[in-house]
């Protein structure tokens, strides 16, 4: 038969003031130099220079499936030009491309799709 004595809270010893440690704090001298743009490159002092990360983003939609074919078509025609390309990386191509144009034909661009019910297809 092993019975368990209460253990007893001890409450917290403060230090006193003199006897915490004193540290120098250190001054650095900054160089004046031409500091490459932010948005294209990181800089650490102990490694080369190394692009910066963007974070990403995962996301979800539905397409209709002749124009996912679409997607396909042309990853075999860059794979062809010997520039092979992933489903995202024409995504985001297409996104530039849109980018790039002026208002008027973007909407004329967006009136030529047509509107699909959003939402996960029904399960057959």
């Amino acid at each position: 038969m092993s019975t368990k004595l209460p253990v007893k809270k001890v409450p917290a010893v403060k230090m006193p003031a003199a006897a915490k440690k004193i540290v120098a704090k250190k001054v650095v001298v900054k160089k004046a130099v031409a500091a490459p743009t932010p948005a294209l490159v990181k800089a650490t002092p102990d490694k080369a220079l190394k692009p910066i990360k963007h974070k990403l983003v995962r996301d979800s939609f539905t397409i209709p499936k002749d124009e996912y074919q679409v997607l396909g078509e042309l990853k075999a025609r860059l794979t062809k030009l010997m520039q092979p390309a992933k489903k995202s990386e024409l995504l985001r191509a297409g996104l530039k491309a849109l980018a790039a144009m002026p208002d008027a034909v973007i909407k004329k661009a967006l009136q030529d799709v047509p509107a699909i019910k959003t939402g996960r297809p029904a399960k057959k």
